[in-house]
């Protein structure tokens, strides 16, 4: 491990398209573990797939964190002493380094042609076999392993394309210890000598992934599960440029599943199941959109909170987390090996949670943008007395105009199959007589109301839920929402009246058998 004082991590995203839910959970374990020790996180961009690269996917990546709320102290977008944070702005760093390597052996040349690899593999698959280039099959391929120095300088002269590749030691157990897995085992027998430098001049991720964080001073790396295959040949390249006193310390964080447990959450099962698996909207190149966290109504605390939560367990019955929180109780030693199964359900819930705690002011000034898109004008007051009665049940923001459509306009249409099933003949004779009554009254407010409401229940020796529920469905056009007494203070007298009379004109055009 890296024997600097300061803890330096890096979050290395590859600009091959939108930033992946499970990306944003192992930039948030860097930024937590970073600042538990009060650390340095950087974000740099691996863009050495030049093939794979997608136009915007790396100012995506950078506005997708920044909403999430992980500030990085070096990076891509805001420079450091450790720059360039771009691989593609670094190729000459990484030629020396794969020099390096050939001079000492632990890599070599390989002149072998894309078609002639392609060959190679359909006689082994003829055979039922799988082609792997590695000790078995070096020294008959076209390398400077099988060559004479004569041959390679020959054809390096004369500018044939070639690749660089790690020369893999022969039949090597390799144990490393991993900060979540404890000790893990490899044998080099099973490892394929991988290209470190490829014929376009640029480096693979193995080779410029492990320069960058010695380069960097990186102490940690903490990165996905998928990349525990990996893990032996980076540390055999530490091991080969004699850097092992200074390599990082390993941690593979579990997968996150898709929910029903059955493999790795892909932005194909959002589609599917509806919900969202990007941080941000992402319009693919064809046009193709992919809805995220922030358009979808989350709030970037109530993401965070539930992405901190998949994988990692603070030891307590404790669920709702801050960012400052997170931060001190953080601690890869309670990140679990299993992978982790996402809840749609649990990541609403959290949501829901964080609605709650905001004051009817921050949500004022929130919902102004839905009240906009749905031209509708309501006088402040009015509207965080809405806003009081509805947070507690909705899960989004926008939750509060579209369930709460009743204070701004009367019912369009009402639940016939609970008219059908619950309203009797009577009671909306009934709702025509307490409608006139309503109109006495000076005092509208909610207590008046509620104890006006029991009294004409006594004085005609009704239940109190044989008139509200009509009631109710003449006011809301259904019978959900807050209480009543609430609903018609807000209202108002006149409004109210003239719902239950829309209502009683409907009903004499509507059957109702009891």
């Amino acid at each position: 491990m890296n024997n600097n004082d300061e803890i330096r991590v890096r979050f290395a995203p590859s600009p091959t398209g939108p930033l992946h839910i499970g990306g944003v959970r192992t930039a948030l374990y860097n930024y937590l573990f970073a600042k538990k020790h009060h650390g340095t996180c950087i974000l740099r961009i691996e863009d050495t797939d030049q093939q794979r690269f997608v136009k915007g996917a790396e100012e995506y990546i950078i506005e997708s964190l920044t909403w999430c709320g992980i500030q990085f102290d070096e990076g891509v977008h805001i420079g450091g002493p450790f720059g360039p944070y771009k691989q593609s702005e670094r190729k000459d760093i990484y030629r020396q380094f794969a020099d390096l390597l050939i001079e000492k052996g632990a890599a070599y040349y390989a002149f072998d042609a894309p078609e002639e690899l392609e060959n190679k593999r359909k006689e082994y698959e003829a055979q039922k076999s799988v082609f792997c280039y590695n000790a078995d099959v070096r020294n008959n391929l076209k390398n400077s392993v099988s060559l004479s120095k004569e041959e390679v300088a020959k054809l390096l002269n004369e500018g044939m394309p070639y690749v660089i590749r790690f020369k893999m030691p022969e039949n090597r157990e390799l144990i490393v210890h991993d900060l979540i897995r404890g000790e893990v085992h490899f044998n080099t027998t099973m490892l394929d000598d991988k290209v470190l430098f490829k014929s376009d001049g640029m480096p693979t991720y193995h080779l410029a992934n492990v320069v960058d964080d010695h380069l960097m001073k990186i102490t940690h790396v903490i990165r996905g599960e998928e990349w525990l295959p990996s893990l032996p040949l980076h540390v055999l390249l530490y091991e080969a440029f004699d850097w092992t006193d200074t390599m990082p310390a390993f941690a593979h964080l579990p997968l996150l599943l898709r929910p029903d447990g059955k493999g790795k959450l892909s932005k194909r099962d959002g589609d599917k199941l509806g919900f969202p698996v990007f941080p941000c909207n992402w319009l693919n190149p064809d046009g193709e959109l992919f809805l995220g966290y922030r358009e979808w109504g989350y709030f970037p605390e109530a993401v965070i909170n539930m992405l901190a939560l998949l994988g990692w367990n603070a030891g307590t019955e404790q669920e709702i987390f801050s960012m400052e929180q997170l931060k001190t109780q953080f601690s890869l030693e309670k990140v679990n090996k299993a992978g982790a199964r996402f809840d749609p359900e649990k990541a609403k819930w959290f949501n829901q949670q964080y609605l709650r705690m905001k004051s009817n002011e921050e949500l004022y000034l929130l919902i102004q943008p839905y009240l906009i898109q749905e031209n509708i004008c309501i006088d402040k007051e009015k509207m965080l007395q809405i806003i009081a009665l509805m947070k507690e049940r909705v899960t989004f923001v926008k939750d509060i105009i579209s369930e709460g459509k009743f204070f701004f306009e009367k019912p369009l249409a009402y639940d016939e199959t609970i008219i059908k099933k619950k309203l009797k003949s009577s009671a909306i004779a009934m709702l025509g007589t307490l409608n006139q009554e309503l109109l006495s009254l000076d005092d509208y407010t909610k207590v008046t109301l509620e104890s006006f409401l029991h009294r004409f229940c006594e004085q005609y020796q009704i239940s109190l839920g044989d008139i509200m529920m009509p009631l109710r469905v003449a006011l809301v056009g259904t019978t959900k929402g807050p209480h009543m007494d609430e609903i018609m203070e807000l209202l108002g007298k006149k409004e109210v009246y003239e719902r239950v009379m829309q209502f009683i004109s409907f009903m004499k055009t509507f059957p109702i058998e009891h």
